[in-house]
């Protein structure tokens, strides 16, 4: 049984304890038994309104939602999994800065990027990859959010975070000329962090979107956003997600992993990290305060 089904087995399995809710709601027009009839339960109860109000405020789209302003009910979006494991670090300093500092030891604490210390929805304040549409969580090259680290000689460094949950990819090619004639040119480019002259071994999942990012957070860095001097790129897999964690879909990398086939292709391979969700957030539990968001983590995604 893949990872995938087994995930949406245990939500069904919790979802009227934990969530109340006895399931059935819409989804691509049918009623499913793993989609909440109420979206807003989707979210922990200690985040709820603060990150629907804060997703409002920007502007920012909702991953299916069936409104624009509301979250989906579907329980296992990747997009919920990272605000619910996420959001609640955004007016906690000692928080955003312990993960900081287990990611690198170099970083001495976070830093503020909007109003808080993690950022959603990021595309850059520019549209550095000239893509047709510049809009946060939808039609552009976006990463599901953003930290930044102050290190000991007082130099920034951007995280940039892409969180997945139950994602799995098959080998499609996606090399077509609305999608080469915009990255190609910035791949080839000198300074690009990206080495291989084989562009096309980069447009099959998750490598495309993995491309896409790194020149985003690379050309973020070059305008100094944040005065970020570098960046990180982190990918936040479950252990238990082989099928994505273990598959390199694109027949022109190499690799015994999905990570060490990006890697190979990657000037700078050590700015790129995968670690998983529980692994991120260890550092939380040394923290005062966290035991009832770490409680609802454990149940509803750790297990």
């Amino acid at each position: 049984m893949s990872y995938r089904e087994n995930e949406r087995k245990k939500a069904i399995k919790i979802r009227e304890e934990l969530f109340r809710d006895p399931g059935n709601g819409i989804f691509f027009n049918k009623n499913r038994d793993f989609v909440l009839q109420d979206p807003a339960l989707n979210l922990w109860a200690g985040i709820r309104e603060d990150a629907i109000h804060y997703f409002e405020k920007n502007k920012i789209s909702w991953w299916m939602g069936q409104d624009k302003n509301e979250p989906t009910g579907h329980l296992l979006s990747s997009q919920i999994a990272c605000v619910n494991h996420l959001f609640f670090i955004r007016q906690r300093k000692d928080i955003a800065s312990a993960i900081l500092n287990r990611i690198s030891n170099k970083i001495k604490e976070a830093v503020i990027v909007d109003d808080g210390f993690v950022e959603f929805e990021v595309i850059g304040k520019n549209n550095y990859l000239n893509e047709k549409k510049h809009t946060r969580g939808a039609n552009c090259t976006s990463v599901d959010a953003v930290m930044v680290g102050k290190k000991e000689n007082g130099s920034n460094v951007l995280i940039l975070i892409e969180w997945k949950y139950t994602e799995e990819y098959r080998g499609e090619n996606k090399y077509i000329p609305q999608r080469y004639n915009v990255y190609d040119k910035l791949m080839g480019d000198i300074e690009s962090p990206i080495t291989t002259g084989d562009f096309e071994a980069l447009y099959y999942e998750p490598f495309y979107q993995l491309m896409r990012q790194t020149l985003l957070g690379w050309m973020m860095v070059k305008a100094k956003e944040y005065q970020c001097d570098e960046y990180l790129h982190l990918h936040i897999i479950p252990k238990q997600n082989i099928e994505l964690r273990n598959r390199v879909t694109s027949p022109k990398l190499s690799g015994e992993n999905m990570s060490e086939a990006w890697k190979s292709v990657l000037k700078e391979p050590e700015r790129y990290l995968v670690i998983s969700p529980d692994e991120f957030l260890s550092p939380v539990a040394t923290c005062r305060d966290t035991r009832s968001i770490l409680s609802y983590l454990q149940e509803r995604y750790w297990k």
